[in-house]
């Protein structure tokens, strides 16, 4: 009986476990992954690593949808189009949620995914490329914008049209607000219009909604601390500023004692420089091996002071700086700044500041070895002009002659004299004794 009893519990909890477990595999049927993707701030190779693990990811976890939640003022064209090939690379179909806007490389990115959405009162467009130093950039580059521009919209069955307007002046779309000289900006509404928005969502519930999604999984993607600290440091403008520390920390090191603060300082933003550079997949082996070799150079220079060892530690750490960038022609321009602030501000540190006042006298060494504060370089024997020896050797004109015993290291006025001849000490200049023959008396 007992037997019995317990074979119905076993049976009893075996059903339950099994329908269960339909039930969780049903309503997972019936969800669908959706992959939630910020794309804010600048467009830089920082981002472009996030988004690449962010995809990478998502299709290992086979997501049904990628929603890329944009709010971007532009950035870097080279970050824009390898942002782009991750996204069409992608089998998973892509979606652009315009929160804010979507300027520049950011319109760019959203005319690559397969539908976009708008906010109420978010834009897309305004995408003309310049220059870093913000001047226009060359014809040939914009001819090459406007190009990507287009095929961008073309992949996706949209009017290239407006696509070009974004990024060219010279298209006439008065009645989008974009006359003849002004790059063209959509509006929601204007977006849906030329059909590139397929709706406009308050929110993701509505957004879910009119993508027909009734049961959304939705996954978060978040950036981590060394990817934050990755876009940070590549973004156009802190470079140069970065370096800029790092060159002024170690130039001061140089005229400072031993090794402190502003050595410390400039080899922090250095290291830092190359971390952020690394987790964005721009700084590799050979750069990390260059910044290594010189920055050893440069800690034996500090040390043990040569000249040599300084030229070649600068070299390496410049030329790891190089192939670091994403860009060479931007790396060496931040580059450039760098070394015009930091001499700059050498020249004020060390010609127009009182260095025996506040802080500055704890870092550059400001005591001298002088004669009146008793300091001497070598003992000025003047006690020893006028006494009279014997030269030991031939004097050519230097040579060794012994007075009272005592040998002495000496030099003539000019003439060669010969040994075992006598002559007199007649002037002492620090270690320098100068004789001259004594002439006999008839």
């Amino acid at each position: 009986m007992r037997r019995k009893f317990y074979l119905w519990i076993i049976i009893l909890v075996s059903f339950i476990w099994i329908n269960q477990a339909s039930i969780n595999a049903d309503q997972h049927e019936d969800s669908t992954s959706i992959y939630v993707v910020p794309v804010e701030d600048a467009v830089e190779q920082g981002l472009a690593a996030f988004l690449e693990r962010s995809i990478k990811e998502a299709e290992e976890n086979f997501a049904d949808y990628i929603v890329f939640e944009i709010d971007s003022p532009g950035g870097r064209v080279d970050s824009a189009n390898e942002i782009a090939n991750l996204i069409t690379g992608t089998d998973i179909p892509t979606v652009a949620y315009i929160i804010n806007q979507a300027a520049s490389a950011g319109s760019y990115i959203a005319l690559n995914t397969d539908e976009i959405y708008f906010k109420p009162n978010a834009r897309m467009g305004a995408a003309g490329v310049i220059n870093s130093d913000g001047t226009a950039a060359s014809k040939k580059a914009q001819s090459d914008w406007i190009k990507a521009m287009r095929a961008a919209a073309e992949s996706k069955d949209r009017d290239p049209l407006y696509a070009e307007a974004m990024a060219n002046k010279d298209i006439d779309l008065p009645e989008l607000g974009a006359p003849e000289g002004e790059f063209l900006t959509l509006s929601p509404e204007e977006a849906v219009e030329v059909g590139y928005a397929s709706g406009i969502a308050e929110d993701r519930r509505e957004l879910f909604d009119m993508m027909k999604i009734s049961s959304p999984k939705v996954e978060e993607m978040e950036l981590t601390i060394s990817e934050h600290i990755a876009r940070f440091i590549t973004n156009p403008v802190v470079i140069p500023i970065l370096l800029s520390i790092a060159s002024i920390g170690l130039i001061v090191e140089l005229y400072s004692p031993g090794f402190g603060i502003p050595g410390i300082l400039g080899l922090s933003s250095l290291i830092l420089f190359f971390y952020g550079h690394l987790v964005a997949g721009l700084a590799g082996y050979e750069s990390l091996i260059l910044l290594i070799v010189g920055l050893i150079c440069i800690l034996l220079e500090i040390f043990v002071p040569s000249g040599i060892l300084g030229i070649i530690g600068a070299g390496a750490i410049l030329g790891a700086l190089l192939v670091s960038g994403a860009d060479m022609g931007h790396m060496a321009f931040s580059i450039g700044i760098a070394l015009l602030v930091s001499i700059i501000l050498a020249i004020v540190l060390f010609k127009k500041l009182d260095f025996n006042r506040g802080i500055l006298r704890h870092i550059v060494l400001s005591d001298s070895t002088k004669t009146d504060l008793g300091y001497v370089s070598n003992e000025n024997r003047m006690d020893l002009i006028g006494r009279q020896g014997e030269a030991l050797t031939f004097l050519r004109p230097s040579g060794t002659a012994v007075f009272d015993g005592e040998r002495i290291d000496v030099v003539s006025e000019g003439s060669f004299i010969e040994r075992h001849t006598k002559i007199e000490i007649v002037k002492v200049e620090g270690s320098r004794v100068v004789v001259r023959e004594v002439q006999e008396q008839e």
